[in-house]
């Protein structure tokens, strides 16, 4: 995948390229900032609603709280009623009243029992049934049995505790109002149970939240034992959503407020769970709509920035190409280069970077034509040197016969020396004027230079002899041709010529790490440290040669020659100490050719010399 994205991005035009690269980096900082800021909006519309929920929730615990003590105040007041506890026991007893203690009862401790009822605003009522129906009912506080067998709870087997939800059917007919009961037995040490009382507070007043109607908002009371109550006609919706949060929250005490994402729907659930009623109460918020609209707002600006971006990625492919339209024509040059015309220039070159390489596309093409030229010059000085070559070796002939006539007269007259002179001059005429184009064994410039050391001796009244040590894999080594001479005639002008008197000139070679090496030594005057790097600076180019005795010219040419020929690990190092000797080493890589050797006269058997 990676690999096809790469090819296919690799095949664009350079103007695409540039498009898809701008408006990347502009899309990238936009789409991270736009994911924040629609983020944090989600956010904090979800904050905002689990804020309000949970100060609803606070809310609704301080009006519970008050209930439930209100409810278990008048509980404890009605218990601690003496009057009441002794009437209920005398009905539990079978004790009749008599028409006096009814009416003081009833004038005292009903009326007191009833005004406290009354002035309790929270109160929806408080009842007491007596264990039978031998009690003169009172109302609205006393009643016997057979009213409290109508009331809901009344079936239950144990009654006491409380009670949600039911109607008030103390006289039959059921009405609309829901009611919320605490229902306390009422006991004595000798007679037991001797009356149930019922302390209720309406469903509306107990729980508000069940009967608010709010858009969006529902609630419910879910008591321990898996019951659920709703009012005011709310159903929520979900009561598989409420068991399924009571099932989540079943250990969690005291208030929470969450956010939950079910089925698509975005709710903010606040719950609180109060131990006193033995139930928790769930309100629910459904934000769905506040997030879907973020969604929306996300969904156009996302929209809106495709066709900002579409028409931004035109305008960037027209600018681009307006900038690169002289790279184009650079590019159109050099195809046509390509082709083989080179008459072709770049027109209406700028001063920014693309006119600047238009100008040295311009120069190089100049450059190119001017090197074609050259080498076809140089072509034509080569086949003009080869001609003058043969010319030369027409030439040779002649000059060899002249040689040959006069050697013949020399021996004529018995003078051997100069016939021996004139046939190393012949060989040495013939190895320096025959015309070789690659290179040469060293064996052949060994002949070279013995025949070259016969006509120095000639000229000098000391003996120079020449020492070799050279087996058979260095004599067959090439190496280019003059490449030694230089060398034994420098050692023999700088470092022999000097002392006037007889010495030696070493060749030694070997093969060693797969290179041929071979060491010219002489045992001269040698040079100072000073000189020597002089010296070694000039060969190696660092320094020009100042055109004076001894200015190294001649080596350089030996080592420009080997490096052209082998590369730049190989060619010439110089080692001297004043006063004692100098040892030129010559490096070449250790090879031999498969051509037939080319031996000047004498180089197959360096003992011997053959006649001009």
């Amino acid at each position: 995948m990676k690999r096809r994205l790469e090819d296919a991005f690799g095949g664009l035009k350079l103007n695409s390229k540039f498009t898809l690269v701008i408006c990347f980096f502009v899309a990238l900082p936009i789409s991270v900032l736009a994911g924040v800021l629609f983020y944090n909006m989600e956010q904090n519309v979800i904050g905002e609603n689990r804020n309000y929920m949970a100060y609803t929730m606070e809310r609704n615990r301080d009006h519970i709280r008050k209930n439930i003590d209100s409810v278990n105040m008048t509980t404890q007041f009605f218990l601690n009623d003496e009057a009441l506890i002794q009437t209920l026991q005398k009905a539990a007893g079978h004790e009749e009243m008599n028409t006096e203690e009814l009416l003081a009862f009833y004038h005292s401790d009903i009326a007191a029992l009833e005004r406290l009822v009354s002035n309790n605003t929270l109160l929806y009522g408080v009842r007491v049934y007596a264990v039978n129906d031998e009690v003169q009912e009172m109302m609205p506080i006393l009643y016997n049995r057979s009213r409290m067998q109508k009331m809901a709870w009344a079936k239950e087997t144990e009654p006491a505790g409380w009670h949600y939800q039911y109607e008030d059917a103390l006289f039959g007919n059921k009405g609309t109002t829901q009611i919320a009961a605490l229902v306390t037995n009422i006991e004595d040490y000798e007679n037991g149970l001797i009356g149930v009382m019922e302390t209720a507070v309406t469903m509306e007043n107990m729980f508000p939240p069940l009967y608010e109607d709010i858009e969006g908002e529902w609630s419910c009371f879910i008591s321990n034992d898996g019951r659920l109550y709703f009012g005011g006609g709310q159903t929520g919706g979900s009561e598989e959503f409420v068991r399924f949060k009571m099932e989540q929250e079943l250990e969690r005490d005291g208030m929470y407020t969450e956010y939950s994402r079910e089925n698509g729907e975005h709710l903010v659930v606040s719950g609180l769970y109060v131990r006193e009623l033995q139930g928790r109460l769930i309100s629910v918020k459904d934000i769905s709509e506040n997030v879907r609209y973020v969604y929306r707002m996300r969904n156009i600006f996302v929209a809106v920035m495709v066709v900002i971006l579409a028409g931004l990625a035109i305008l960037i492919n027209a600018i681009v190409k307006r900038l690169l339209r002289q790279f184009y024509e650079i590019l159109k040059s050099i195809r046509v280069v390509q082709k083989g015309d080179l008459q072709v220039r770049i027109d209406a070159c700028g001063n920014d970077e693309m006119g600047e390489l238009g100008s040295q596309i311009n120069k190089m093409l100049d450059r190119i034509e001017q090197l074609m030229r050259e080498n076809i010059d140089r072509e034509m000085l080569a086949k003009n040197a080869q001609i003058r070559a043969l010319q030369n070796q027409i030439n040779a002939h002649f000059i060899y016969n002249v040689l040959e006539s006069i050697k013949m007269m020399a021996e004529i007259d018995e003078e051997y020396a100069i016939s021996d002179a004139i046939t190393s001059l012949g060989n040495l005429l013939r190895y320096s004027i025959k015309w070789v184009s690659g290179n040469v064994r060293v064996e052949e410039e060994i002949a070279y230079i013995r025949n070259y050391l016969i006509l120095i001796n000639l000229r000098f009244d000391y003996e120079i002899y020449l020492s070799l040590n050279l087996p058979e894999e260095v004599l067959r080594q090439e190496i280019p041709k003059m490449s030694l001479q230089p060398i034994v005639e420098n050692a023999i002008y700088h470092g022999i010529e000097e002392l006037a008197e007889d010495t030696n000139i070493y060749i030694k070679g070997m093969i060693r790490d797969g290179d041929c090496v071979i060491e010219i030594s002489d045992a001269g005057k040698g040079m100072d440290e000073e000189a020597l790097e002089r010296l070694r600076r000039r060969i190696a180019g660092e320094i020009e040669p100042d055109g004076g005795s001894g200015n190294g010219i001649g080596l350089k040419n030996v080592q420009d020659r080997i490096r052209m020929s082998f590369g730049a690990g190989y060619g010439i190092t110089v080692d001297s100490k004043s006063g004692c000797y100098t040892k030129v080493t010559v490096r070449v890589p250790a090879y031999c050719g498969e051509r037939e050797a080319r031996v000047c006269d004498g180089a197959t058997n360096p003992e011997s010399q053959s006649k001009i």
